[in-house]
């Protein structure tokens, strides 16, 4: 890991590389981040409307099942009033509610002194019971029951004589919670859904599970559930998240409202409907869809990476050429070509410049070796003509010394015989002598000059023609 640093500093295609890899992901990262929020958006209001669509349903199926019920026991009702005096015939047809009808499980005629049941068991639940013979219209399953005994809605319509009458008898309708939580388990929107009616105290009146008299009560934990199941209770529509149990859900929920029919009263039951959705039933597919593009795109980046590493790395190959043709012409090898360059951009011109600049510089270096070699040569003539000169001044020199040894001898005898015509008084003979030793002295000193001056005229002119 402590090597990465380097590598990156020392290599060019690999920071070139993480560069346009940088660039790349911020790109994707910002594509991906708008469209899996809008994506995300839309899977939820796809999932939001199929829910309510489903519970719609849902509420729309059970509803038509109790608005047959009524509507059968109304249309038994008016088969009875002839019978009012004759029970027998009402029991006939209050059997023939329970075989004509498939969603009716049992039919419960009360009277004043008697109770007539489809079965021994409904007899046996009615008998001992106060009647309230003014209720009319659907009843939860009462609370109590025992838990091997089947759970049934039941419905209520009072027979009367004449309008406004007291009731001589009550009609009782069973339903069977069995039949509604067959409408619950089928109104499922994914494979882990489920549909349930909840009465405003929180008691299960149909959920998938409810198949026997015991109903359940909500007993929740988690603060969200608690909120989802309150908005439920208060009639409102729509859809919260909650948490049970290490596992988050949606539950979308609407107030149970009857449909009104005409010259038939509705009965508003204080329940409300809901469609509890798992998160992963909503989101599953969505998630698995992200993961596949998370890793399609760390795959697909990685293999960007490496593939612009190798083609910039293919591609700046020829600047590593001409790096280390830089190194060996600074060390003064310039004898191994630059190979031609196939492409015409800022590379290639780059190579072919180098390779100009090569030869140019081998051009020079050869005149520059040539004149070198040249000024050395001409540095060794003057450094022989300067010992030649050193020599020739010591030469001279010495000659000079020599001349004016020669000449220092006629000058102290001149000198001598001057001095000796002028103190004293000489004879002819002396004087002449004197005169005669003079001359020939100042003839030798003579000699020596114009020897002198005819050497240096021959040195002058010796030094006029070698320039």
């Amino acid at each position: 890991m402590l090597r990465l640093p380097a590598i990156i500093k020392k290599n060019l295609s690999v920071r070139i590389s993480l560069m346009v890899l940088t660039a790349m992901t911020l790109l994707l990262m910002a594509s991906m981040v708008v469209m899996l929020y809008y994506s995300r958006k839309a899977v939820k209001e796809e999932a939001t409307q199929k829910a309510m669509q489903t519970l719609e349903g849902a509420v729309n199926h059970v509803d038509n099942i109790m608005l047959s019920v009524e509507q059968a026991t109304g249309n038994i009702y008016f088969s009875m009033l002839p019978y009012l005096d004759n029970p027998t015939m009402m029991c006939t047809y209050a059997r023939k509610l329970v075989e004509t009808n498939p969603y009716v499980s049992g039919c419960t005629l009360a009277f004043k002194d008697s109770i007539y049941a489809d079965s021994p068991a409904t007899k046996q639940k009615w008998m001992g019971q106060t009647v309230d013979w003014e209720q009319v219209g659907w009843k939860n399953p009462e609370k109590g029951a025992q838990a091997n005994e089947p759970a049934f809605i039941t419905f209520s319509l009072p027979i009367v004589s004449v309008p406004g009458g007291k009731p001589v008898a009550m009609m009782v309708v069973d339903v069977s919670l069995s039949l509604l939580s067959d409408v619950a388990e089928s109104a499922k929107p994914s494979a882990n859904s489920y549909c349930a009616l909840l009465d405003h105290n929180g008691t299960f009146i149909v959920h998938p599970g409810n198949r026997q008299t015991t109903q359940t009560t909500l007993m929740l934990k988690d603060q969200s559930a608690k909120d989802a199941a309150q908005a439920m209770m208060s009639g409102e529509t729509g859809y919260r998240p909650f948490h049970v149990d290490g596992k988050d859900y949606y539950v979308f929920y609407k107030p149970f409202k009857r449909e009104t029919l005409p010259g038939l009263e509705a009965d508003e039951q204080s329940w409300s409907a809901g469609i509890v959705y798992p998160e992963d039933d909503i989101f599953g597919d969505y998630n698995s869809l992200l993961y596949y593009v998370l890793a399609i795109v760390i795959v697909g980046l990685l293999l960007s990476f490496v593939s612009g590493c190798m083609f910039i790395h293919w591609q700046l190959k020829p600047l590593a050429m001409l790096t280390k043709q830089a190194q060996r012409i600074a060390k003064g090898d310039l004898d191994e070509p630059i190979p031609d360059s196939r492409s015409e951009d800022e590379i290639g011109r780059l190579q072919a410049n180098f390779k100009l600049m090569q030869q140019t510089l081998a051009t020079n270096i050869g005149e520059l070796e040539q004149l070198t070699s040249k000024l050395n040569e001409h540095g060794r003539q003057l450094s022989t003509a300067y010992s030649q000169v050193k020599k020739a001044d010591r030469m001279k020199t010495a000659f000079l010394h020599n001349m004016t040894n020669q000449m220092l001898e006629p000058s102290e005898a001149i000198d001598h015989d001057v001095e000796a015509l002028c103190s004293t008084s000489h004879t002819e003979q002396d004087t002449i002598r004197l005169a005669d030793d003079i001359q020939q002295n100042g003839t030798t000193i003579t000699e020596l000059l114009k020897n002198l001056l005819n050497m240096s005229d021959e040195d002058i002119r010796k030094e006029v023609q070698d320039a």
